[in-house]
Parts: C-alpha cells; sequence; structure tokens
C-alpha cells in the first residue's frame, strides 16, 4: 500500500506541472539567480594527479602551438619526445607541457581557473659524453705483424695472440701509440687474441738461451727467506709446478685455481718470491711471487730414485722440511673422486698420490689396477701419502718438455676478446667504467651472428653474471655490436646500465620521473615550480653526495663550531673523522643515505646520546634532519628558491635510511617560506 501511495503522488505531480506549462523556459524565471548565472562560465575548479602516457607523448609532440614554440631549431628534439617518452633539456616540460594541458588532448581539458595538476612525466638527461664518444669509438684489431714487432718481437718465435707471459694489458697501449689515430676519435675498442698457455718455440741451434743462467739458490733455502731464482719448469700440476736449478727443486704452490695450461715444461723462468713449507715439504708462495717466463730450453730429468717398502715408512716419519726429489714408486692403485694413490707392496702406511690431478692424468690410471708414477716427491700429507707431481706413468712422459725444430711457433689454441682504450692526450690506455662484449658473450647468448639485436633482453643477465657482488648504485658502460635489422647495418653501440637495489641491472638512460604542479589561472597553464630530488642510496652517487656534504657541512658550521670544533675532519663532536658523515641527524655522504643506527651515532658522540634509549636516540635524530639538518642544506643549494604568490612551493626530498638492518626509502616535503627559507611539512618515516 505504501509503495501505491508514493507513485499515485509522484504521477500527480507530474500531471500537475503538465497542466501549468506555457512555454519550455518558464518555469525558469521563478528560479533564484538563474538570470545571473545563465550568461557564466561552467566552474570546474579541481587538483588532479595525473601521469602522462605514450599517446600524450605523442600528442606533446605533435601539438601546433608546441611546433610553433620549437621552430626549426628544435624540431627533431619535439619529435623525439614522442619516440623517448621523456622531455628534455631541449623540450623542457616548463615549456611544452601548458599547450597540452590547454587542449582536448588532455583528458581532462575542461578545468577551469584555480585548477593544479601533479603532472609525473619523464625527463631524459643528457647523454654522458664517454658513452656517445664509445659508441662512436675506432677499431682496431691487433695483427700478425703487430704481434711480431711489439709483443714477440721475433719474425719467427711467435704466435698471433697474447699468452701469460706476454699479457695483452702490458702491449695494447704501446701497439695503438703507434697504430691508432687520435684523430679518430679519443677511444678505440681494439680486438686481439688471448692464448692460456704459454708457446713452446724451436730454440734453432738447440740448447738454453744463451743469456739465461741458472741460479744455485734452491739447495739451500730456509723458511721465510726472500729469493730470487733463475729456473726451469720441469713438471706441472693443477696447483703449481716444479721449479729446478742447479743446486734442487721446490715446488711452486698456486692453489686450486691455478691453470696447468699457463706452465710448460722447459719454460725458463725467473722467480722473486718467499719460501714456505707445507707437509714437511719446501715451497714457494706462488700467489705472491714474481714469475717471469723469459724463454725456454730442453729439459733432462735425473734417474729417478726408487726406495724400499721400509724406506718409503721411514720417509712419512721425517721431521723436517725437504725439498722436492725425483723419485719413482710402484704400487696397487687406488682411484677415487678426489685422490689416485699408489701403494706399494710391503709398506705399512705410506702411499704414492698424485697431487694436482688433471684431466689427461686421471684417464692412464684405472682403480685396482697396477701403475708406476714418476715424478717430484714434494711432500707427505695425512701422514702417511707421498704426494707427487707426475712427470711419467709407466713410462710414459706426461708434461712433455719443449719440441726442439725450427718451427716459428707451436700452435695453441687463442681465444678472441675486446677492449677499450681512451687517448688520454698522451697516450692510449685502458678505459674504466667500460666493458667490451667478447666474441664468447655473443655465442653464450645463444647468438648465430656476433652482435644483438635485442641488447635489452640479455646484457641485464650477461652483466648479472659477470658482476655477481656489484653493490647498489654501481654502474658501467657496456659497449656491443648492435644489428639495426631496418638498415641492415652492424656497428657498436654504448649503453650506460645500473645496479639496483635488488641486484638486478637496468639501462641507465638518464630517463627519471619527476613530478611538478601546474596551475591554471586567467586562462592559461603554468609550471608551478615544486622541486622533487631523488636521492639515491649507494657510494659514489653525485647527486646524494652534493646533498648530504651539504647536511653534514651543516651541521659543522652549526652545531660543532659553537661547541668548539675548527676542523670538519676532528672527529670530536657530531661529525666523523673522515669530514663526510654526521651523528646529529645521521647524513651520510660517503653511504648515501641517512645512517639511524643508535649504536654508529653513541659511538661517534657518547656524551651526547649515552643516557638516551635506542629509540629516542633515532626520535632524536629524525627531528633534526627535517627541522634543522635539511632545511639548512636546501637552504644553502637553492638560495634562490622563493614562493609564489598562491602556490605552495614544495620541494619534496626521496632519500633512504639505513637502520642497521635494512635500507628503507622515504619521502620528505618542505615548504618555500621566503626566499632560501625551507619549513618542514611531513616525512613518510612518520606514517603509522
Amino acid at each position: 500500500m505504501k509503495t501505491r501511495y508514493i507513485f499515485s503522488t509522484m504521477l500527480a505531480a507530474v500531471m500537475g506541472l503538465t497542466l501549468t506549462a506555457c512555454d519550455e523556459n518558464d518555469w525558469n524565471n521563478d528560479l533564484d539567480g538563474f538570470e545571473d548565472q545563465k550568461d557564466q562560465p561552467i566552474s570546474n575548479k579541481q587538483n588532479i594527479e595525473y601521469t602522462l602516457t605514450a599517446d600524450d607523448y605523442k600528442a606533446i609532440a605533435s601539438n601546433a602551438t608546441n611546433k610553433a614554440l620549437a621552430g626549426d631549431e628544435f624540431k627533431a628534439d619535439l619529435a623525439a619526445v614522442a619516440t623517448r617518452q621523456a622531455f628534455s633539456d631541449a623540450i623542457p616540460a616548463e615549456k611544452y607541457l601548458p599547450a597540452f594541458l590547454a587542449s582536448n588532448s588532455f583528458k581532462y581539458f575542461t578545468l577551469t581557473d584555480g585548477s593544479g595538476v601533479k603532472v609525473t612525466y619523464n625527463v631524459a638527461g643528457p647523454v654522458a659524453p664517454e658513452v656517445s664518444e664509445a659508441a662512436a669509438a675506432q677499431q682496431y684489431t691487433v695483427s700478425s705483424d703487430d704481434y711480431k714487432a711489439y709483443v714477440w718481437e721475433s719474425e719467427d718465435n711467435f704466435i698471433d695472440g697474447f699468452a701469460p707471459s706476454h699479457p695483452a694489458n702490458k702491449y695494447l697501449g704501446k701497439i695503438l701509440n703507434n697504430e691508432a689515430d687520435a684523430n679518430d676519435g679519443l677511444y678505440c675498442i681494439v680486438s686481439y687474441a688471448q692464448s692460456e698457455q704459454e708457446p713452446v718455440f724451436g730454440n734453432v741451434g738447440g740448447g738454453e738461451t744463451p743469456s739465461f743462467t741458472l741460479s744455485d739458490v734452491i739447495g739451500s733455502v730456509k723458511v721465510d727467506d726472500q729469493v730470487e731464482i733463475n729456473a726451469v719448469v720441469t713438471a706441472v700440476c693443477g696447483q703449481g709446478y716444479v721449479i729446478t736449478d742447479n743446486s734442487g727443486s721446490i715446488f711452486v704452490y698456486m692453489g686450486s685455481s691455478f691453470d696447468a695450461k699457463s706452465q710448460a715444461v722447459g719454460n725458463q723462468v725467473k722467480v722473486n718470491g718467499t719460501i714456505g713449507a707445507y707437509n714437511k715439504g719446501f715451497q714457494v708462495t706462488g700467489a705472491s711471487a714474481e714469475v717471469e717466463i723469459v724463454g725456454t730450453q730442453a729439459v733432462t730429468y735425473p734417474a729417478a730414485k726408487s726406495y724400499t717398502a721400509a724406506e718409503w715408512d721411514q720417509l712419512i716419519t721425517r721431521t723436517e722440511n725437504e725439498l722436492a726429489v725425483y723419485a719413482t714408486i710402484k704400487g696397487k692403485v687406488t682411484v677415487t673422486e678426489r685422490n689416485i694413490n699408489v701403494k706399494p707392496e710391503g709398506t705399512e702406511k705410506a702411499q704414492g698420490s698424485v697431487y694436482g690431478i688433471t684431466d689427461a692424468l686421471r684417464g692412464l690410471f684405472t682403480n685396482d689396477g697396477e701403475a708406476s708414477i714418476t715424478g717430484y716427491f714434494i711432500a707427505i700429507a695425512g701422514g702417511r701419502f707421498c704426494n707427487f707431481v707426475v712427470t711419467a706413468v709407466d713410462g710414459k712422459t706426461v708434461t712433455a718438455a719443449p719440441r726442439r725444430h725450427n718451427a716459428p711457433a707451436v700452435a695453441v689454441p687463442t681465444t678472441g676478446y675486446n677492449a677499450m682504450y681512451r687517448f688520454n692526450g698522451d697516450n692510449w690506455v685502458a678505459a674504466s667504467g667500460f666493458c667490451v662484449l667478447n666474441p664468447g658473450d655473443y655465442t653464450a647468448m645463444g647468438q648465430k651472428y656476433q652482435n644483438l639485436t635485442e641488447p635489452t633482453k640479455y646484457l641485464p643477465r650477461y652483466l648479472a653474471a659477470k658482476y655477481p657482488y656489484a653493490q647498489p648504485g654501481e654502474s658501467t658502460n657496456v659497449a656491443y655490436l648492435y644489428y639495426d635489422s631496418k638498415a641492415k647495418v652492424t656497428s657498436y653501440a654504448c649503453d650506460p646500465y645500473i645496479c639496483g637495489e635488488d641486484g638486478a641491472w637496468t639501462l641507465n638512460t638518464g630517463i627519471t620521473a619527476v613530478t611538478n604542479q601546474f596551475v591554471r589561472n586567467a586562462g592559461k597553464w603554468m609550471y608551478d615550480p615544486c622541486v622533487t630530488i631523488t636521492l639515491p642510496a649507494g657510494k659514489g652517487q653525485e647527486l646524494s653526495t652534493k646533498y648530504y656534504q651539504a647536511c653534514v657541512n651543516w651541521v659543522y658550521e652549526n652545531i660543532c663550531v659553537p661547541l668548539g670544533d675548527t676542523d670538519i675532519k676532528s672527529g670530536k663532536f657530531y661529525v666523523s673523522s673522515y669530514g663526510n658523515n654526521e651523528y646529529y641527524s645521521g647524513t651520510s655522504a660517503y653511504q648515501g643515505n641517512v645512517d639511524l643506527r643508535p649504536s654508529a651515532a653513541k659511538g661517534q658522540y657518547p656524551a651526547e646520546y649515552q643516557d638516551m634509549d635506542d629509540a629516542a636516540v633515532v626520535a632524536l635524530e629524525k627531528t633534526r634532519f627535517m627541522n634543522e639538518v635539511m632545511p639548512g642544506a636546501l637552504a644553502t643549494l637553492h638560495a634562490d628558491a622563493v614562493p609564489v604568490a598562491g602556490i605552495d612551493v614544495i620541494y619534496t626530498i626521496n632519500f633512504y635510511a639505513y637502520d642497521g638492518a635494512s635500507t628503507t626509502p622515504y619521502t620528505a616535503r618542505f615548504r618555500v617560506t621566503a626566499p632560501g627559507k625551507f619549513e618542514p611539512i611531513d616525512c613518510t618515516w612518520d606514517a603509522k
């Protein structure tokens, strides 16, 4: 019944209106203010936030007003806004965004005076000169003549490549100084070949290199002796090699990462190093030794010593360090995943053990078989295993001496590499901050050809593998061969990459997202000079270093000096002895963050914080940061900031704080209240 009543009432009302209507607008005449408002524009005053889309950048680039503003001078730059989806120094948003906001391409073009739009848009920073210069680098390939003339200095004894004894970094600068022209570009990508093993050259006429004389040092060494030894390599294994001079033989320990191909039996070496001992055997500490390969010679081994079972058992009980002994041991073979041992018949404990097993050696032994090993007995392991650097198995040589013939060189495998060099005004030097893809890198990426068509698909993963311990903020410039499928041209490109907080590498195009306010007054849109500053965390961040050092300087000048400080590096009060971090509010120009560790603050200035709990310390530092330190730094760096009538000029600071466990992003806002004066508004670290 109630529903029916309402319907009847509404029907009667409609009928009443119908019956009294004579003119379609007559009823308006009875509305207060209608005559006053009918000619006034509709008000649509709003404050909104808006992020530009790809279509918006296209509309900005094609806007007729903007085209006229850009003229012929900046025509190409304006077109680039659409492709890069970013403004630039040539096409700033302050000048080119208002025309878009006033056009019907803008979603909210009906906004009226008094409205404000906080627009988030991209800004492309200038490309670093070294990146563009490296992309246009000249290219040079080290030739066979170069290897002969500059590296091996021989028309006969050479290889078309570098080797461990002749490393690339020692010679490339010299080659480019003579062969490259700096007028063709200050950067050069040089391609070369590298062998991981030493070449063995034929000694025409035979015999030792006349200029090389073996020393008489090894036979009298003691632990901790600093020695200079002229010797020949007489055995090589997976952990190092044996050298022999006129007085004896000794093992050069290099460790498990040693590449046995990097040394060869017969290499003449000059060794400058320290004598150590391990498992009752003297050795040269190879990791710290200076080793130079100066030539090659034939190797003749002495008669191998053969011990009885009883003598082997006696040898493993020795208590003094001994030099390497050339010996033979024969017996039953035990092969495990990690060891190859030979137990002579009749010994109680003693066994021979192959030291520094290589794949080639492993294939010469059969478990439970019989074998005779000959080589250098260098040490005793586990009180029973006589370690051998093996030279022969069952009389068959396994570490060959250099071949003696008149061939110019013994063929060795080489691998192709690329390196970036820069002309410093006087010489070509290795360029820092670059990595250049090598031929093997393209292969590892599964590329059919030695180039990339989709670099952003592969380079982040390549960098993650190449620099597994890179820290956030670290960067490098990657040079690579790029194939332009449209132009069908392959050329070098160079892109900057940066490591993020999650360890992932991303293309560092210099494009950053900024948010600024635009307001509509008197029918026109205009830029609102609010500023957003992002301070990346990490060492070596130019912007972060600049702002945080300004904070440190403010604390020193305004807090420490009144306390009696006379040197920013005194370390007496809030500023550390490094002069680049302070614990009044926690800013660190060195780390690029705000350090909120209570322990660090207490450690720097105990007198201030010793009676406070950790929470109170952090709260005090946060208060000082917002109310004193950052406003002080902004006043120094932005002394030209001024208020704008009717507009809140806001400086937004995106920054990171470290609490000892994690690095957390925060945002702080400050209002410009007078020329060069800033007052805090809020900070997200206060959000509940």
